[in-house]
This record gives C-alpha cells, structure tokens and sequence, in this order.
C-alpha cells in the first residue's frame, strides 16, 4: 500500500501483484459494429514514483498472436488527478494520449480527446474497484462530445496464482 497520507494517491494500490485479464474487444469502433472478440491476457502492476504511479505489464492473447503492452499511471497531489498513458508493444514509440480523471466512490472516471480515423473523438475510461479482488475496466468512445458514448473494450481481472 502506498505510504502516502495524500487523499487519492493510493487509488490504484488495488492493482498490485499479478492478475489474469479476460478481455473483450469491440472488432470496430464508432461503426456501428457489434461483433466482439474476446481473448485472455496477464497483468502485473507495480507501484513507482515513491507510490505516486504505478506500471502495468501487460501480455495479451490475441487470436492473431500475442503482444505486449504498458499502462503507465501518475498521480497529481496539486490535483488530486491521475494521468494513464496506454504504450502499445506493436507500436513502440507512440504513447497514447492520457486520459485524467479520479475515483469517486470505487468508480474512476478518465478521460481525453483524441482522433480515430481523422475525426475528432473523446474517450472514457471506467476503472471500477468495488470488488477490489475482480475489478473490471472499460474503454469508451463518443464521436458526439460525450453524448452518447459506445463501449468498445472490456477487461475483467482476477488474481493470478503468482501472488
């Protein structure tokens, strides 16, 4: 757990250790598709930054092939906000734009604008921790500025054996 008495900075500590991901990917986004693909992966996290961030290690299990990837976290006292940043292994030198956002209630809230095919979109992630032993995330977009929004990724993690 993190050493910090800072309001916010041990929402993440839920993470820590190995976990078993079962995915489900949307196979298109803002198309109007509804075909989905799901595949298993693991997920290992570890706090950095003296408990102000935290690296996840990701290996996920395509029917395609396996690849790796990296969610980098950091927290922000002055704000009480945190910055998740998505590195794709297929894709080693284009980071992702963070989202931001903060926990209210065991639901986290993130956001960001981003382009998909050349069109503006806002994108939501939703981290909830309620069962801190089986939290779920979920990646959102909107193309209408939040109006609506279509889920297109789904991450259900459970404790791996290796704790």
């Amino acid at each position: 757990m993190s050493s910090f008495a800072i309001p916010g900075a041990d929402d993440f500590d839920f993470e820590f250790g190995d976990w078993t991901v079962q995915h489900r990917r949307l196979n298109e986004r803002l198309s109007g598709c509804q075909d989905w693909t799901s595949f298993e992966g693991r997920a290992s996290t570890r706090p950095i930054l003296g408990g102000l961030g935290n690296l996840e290690d990701n290996e996920l299990d395509l029917p395609g092939g396996r690849y790796r990837a990296v969610a980098m976290r950091s927290f922000d006292p002055s704000t009480g906000q945190w910055a998740i940043w998505w590195l794709d292994g297929r894709a080693p030198h284009a980071l992702d734009v963070p989202v931001k956002g903060r926990f209210e209630g065991g639901i986290g809230l993130f956001f960001a604008e981003d382009e998909l095919d050349g069109r503006p979109i806002r994108i939501r992630f939703t981290w909830d921790k309620q069962d801190a032993t089986a939290p779920r995330w979920e990646q959102a977009f909107s193309a209408d500025d939040g109006a609506t929004w279509e889920t297109n990724w789904v991450m259900r993690f459970s404790r791996s054996g290796t704790n």
